[in-house]
């Protein structure tokens, strides 16, 4: 049944609460919903009708297209000076014998393994520590990209420039052009966790504010440069909490345009001091995807991180708003893995993802970071389809 139809039953619906009807009939008028709106999805909303809403936006923005990109890691630490009480992660300075640095000559060893392959972009997020300054990663992007001038280089968050820039005693704006100047593409959108203080102060106490966090990016933006956007999301935050965070991030895209995509990401409880929270159901997740699809209309793109919650909710959540699901990794990060999700070691073929993609009914678009049209594998045969060693089978719920 088409998405339009769909959204024509919701409408006429003799049982749904009347509040509900009014944010639907604003999403087929193609109208913003408000704060209070978004609360009340939270609250009230089901699974199946917010399906139908965030669904009906995807295919307005996007159609039946599924974007993914073939992209690796590079994690310079995981030893770190903060000591986030989610982060199953980072090891103190103190166990710094449990965790890795790398210098820069072990990371060119490792982007230098990708020479013969088609990727197109490196993630670099990583520790906090003092040896990885300024200087340490102007001279890695220049040297990624002296390298290899095609490769992308998505690096760092607010989180670890907030820290070199003050250790360098530079402002963010200089600081922010200085990593422009030396390669940096584009930002990913790590380290935000939730704004709102009350939580923040309790999950990520000491790291860089919300509102710092949102002013180095808007700062990036200002230089014409693009970038991503998390949530962490399932923990010890309320509804309401969600909706402050995403109202900030959608009053500095009204203000930029700069994000790309936003990313929900699923709290783990597992190795962490917050083992003791429970994580978020398969349909809260739903529910979140499909929350964010119909709250951020001034984003193009929702991103499921499928090393994050599986394959197989991945495969579902592109039912309930979500239009990306990232990359192919290449087991190249440990972020997740080592909080306990559903993918131990995430790693992907591009022939992989693309079934996956075709299993839900939907068309696998291969692009680049900005989103620009890499392969369209819509109609594309692999050499032997037939080898496909496939994941589970889910029915087409468009």
């Amino acid at each position: 049944m088409k998405s339009e139809h769909k959204l024509a039953l919701l409408l006429n619906s003799k049982s749904l609460d009347q509040e509900l009807i009014s944010i639907a009939e604003k999403v087929s008028q193609g109208s913003r919903i408000s704060d209070e709106d978004c609360l009340s999805l939270y609250e009230k909303a089901d699974l199946p009708t917010l399906g139908i809403l965030a669904n009906y936006i995807r295919e307005k923005k996007h159609g039946d297209k599924v974007f993914f990109n073939r992209n690796f890691h590079m994690e310079p630490t995981n030893v770190c000076l903060y000591t986030c009480s989610f982060c199953s992660y980072s090891r103190l300075i103190k166990k710094r014998s449990e965790g890795w640095e790398y210098s820069l000559e072990d990371m060119m060893d490792i982007v230098k393994t990708y020479d013969d392959e088609p990727i197109t972009e490196v993630h670099i997020v990583g520790g906090v520590l003092p040896q990885y300054d300024v200087q340490f990663y102007s001279d890695l992007f220049r040297s990624i990209k002296d390298h290899r001038p095609d490769l992308h280089v998505k690096a760092l968050t607010p989180v670890e420039y907030h820290y070199i820039f003050k250790k360098a005693k530079i402002s963010y704006e200089e600081g922010m052009k200085i990593m422009d100047d030396a390669g940096l593409d584009s930002m990913p959108g790590g380290g935000a966790e939730i704004f709102h203080p009350e939580i923040r102060d309790q999950i990520a106490g000491g790291k860089c504010s919300g509102d710092e966090w949102l002013r180095i990016h808007e700062i990036w933006h200002e230089l014409g440069r693009r970038s991503n956007a998390t949530m962490l999301y399932g923990h010890i935050e309320a509804f309401r909490h969600r909706v402050h965070h995403m109202s900030e991030l959608r009053k500095l895209q009204d203000k930029t345009s700069g994000f790309q995509t936003f990313i929900p990401l699923k709290f783990r409880n597992k190795g962490n001091e917050m083992s003791h929270v429970d994580e978020s159901t398969v349909v809260e997740d739903l529910r979140n995807y499909a929350i964010s699809r119909i709250f951020l209309d001034n984003f193009d793109h929702i991103k499921a991180y499928w090393p994050m919650i599986g394959r197989d909710t991945a495969q579902l959540s592109l039912a309930f708003g979500v239009d990306d699901l990232d990359g192919t990794i290449d087991d190249t990060t440990k972020i997740y893995s080592m909080a306990g999700s559903e993918e131990q070691n995430p790693s992907l073929t591009t022939e992989q993802l693309v079934q996956m993609i075709r299993r839900v009914g939907r068309e696998p678009i291969e692009r680049d970071t900005l989103y620009n049209v890499v392969t369209d594998y819509t109609d594309h045969v692999f050499e032997d389809d037939k080898q496909y060693k496939g994941y589970l089978s889910l029915p087409v719920v468009k």
